[in-house]
């Protein structure tokens, strides 16, 4: 199996790629009909939440840089 890809957009989306499932916080699936790419809201102005439909266009601002996390506390 190969590893699900998140890629965090400037101004954006979350896109998903790959082979996974999202469940709601009771552990049921949504229902993506084979999907294995699609886009998840990150402005919270989505009327189709927790999937992105370009609500955010002109209205959300974020410049996706990586970096590194401190260490994980144990």
């Amino acid at each position: 199996m190969t590893k699900t890809k998140l890629t965090i957009n400037n101004n954006g989306s979350i896109k998903v790629e790959g082979d996974f499932e999202i469940v709601d916080m009771h552990g049921n699936a949504y229902g993506l009909q084979g999907r294995t790419l699609l886009s998840l809201c990150r402005c919270g102005r989505s009327a189709n939440k927790p999937f992105c439909d370009s609500s955010h266009k002109g209205n959300f601002e974020h410049e996706a840089k990586a970096f590194d996390l401190p260490p994980k506390k144990v």
